[in-house]
């Protein structure tokens, strides 16, 4: 038995008589996610035995039409070695939102409520920006908390200045909200190196300037909540 997420079905979705659909085995499961990503895009869910066989395409221009154990889809017709730099970009970000979830639900447990909202536009950037790689679509700039491309700079370079709290080292004093935004904002860092690693060219050049840019504002905006955290100002 399979579960499939929303990122899994992406990957899976086939071609018939020129409409997108999903084929799912009988003893096969989806997601709350995925089963609504398939509603809102009207995907038409199959059973798998009516699934024609495919040939899956390689980077090198070959076809096979089976798909080995040690290789995964970079798109639905495409299939690479599982440590395929964007494989592994997806993994970092799969993190981050595992890290994301957690900063929530502690921010939910010590009373930060306007955390938990803006620690959410996090969680739906880190999830627009995978769906943005599986689908070669680019991403527009996403709003953080609220705050322009200019506002995220001037906060997260002068927090004095808007918070009260200059630049800071945590330790472990500090609050269980604190700690674990910090932690999510160490793994979007990852995540930015991840990306870079996965769209550079030859020249050190990113064919993905808009996800390697909205990592980078991403680890910002964490990185402002933590001064907010640590100025002893947020509501908790």
């Amino acid at each position: 038995m399979a579960l499939f997420t929303e990122a899994a079905v992406k990957a899976n979705l086939r071609n018939r008589d020129g409409r997108r659909v999903f084929y799912l085995g009988r003893e096969d499961r989806l997601t709350p996610g995925a089963r609504d990503y398939l509603r809102s895009n009207h995907i038409e869910i199959l059973p798998a035995g009516q699934a024609k066989p495919q040939r899956y395409q390689l980077l090198s221009g070959g076809e096979i039409q089976d798909k080995p154990e040690h290789m995964t889809h970079l798109d639905a017709q495409t299939l690479v070695p599982k440590n395929h730099p964007r494989i592994i970009f997806r993994g970092q970000v799969d993190c981050l939102e595992a890290e994301l979830l957690l900063a929530q639900r502690q921010a939910h447990t010590e009373g930060y409520g306007a955390m938990v909202r803006e620690l959410g536009d996090a969680l739906e950037f880190s999830r627009q920006a995978l769906r943005h790689d599986v689908l070669n679509e680019p991403m527009a700039a996403f709003p953080l908390g609220g705050l322009t491309e200019a506002e995220l700079r001037a906060r997260s370079h002068t927090p004095q200045k808007y918070y009260g709290q200059p630049h800071f080292m945590p330790d472990y004093t500090q609050c269980w909200t604190l700690l674990a935004v910090n932690r999510a904002r160490t793994t979007a860092r990852q995540a930015e190196l991840a990306c870079y690693e996965a769209f550079r060219d030859r020249e050190g050049r990113c064919s993905r300037p808009d996800l390697l840019q909205g990592f980078n504002r991403l680890s910002s905006f964490l990185w402002i909540l933590e001064i907010r955290l640590a100025s002893g100002k947020e509501k908790g």
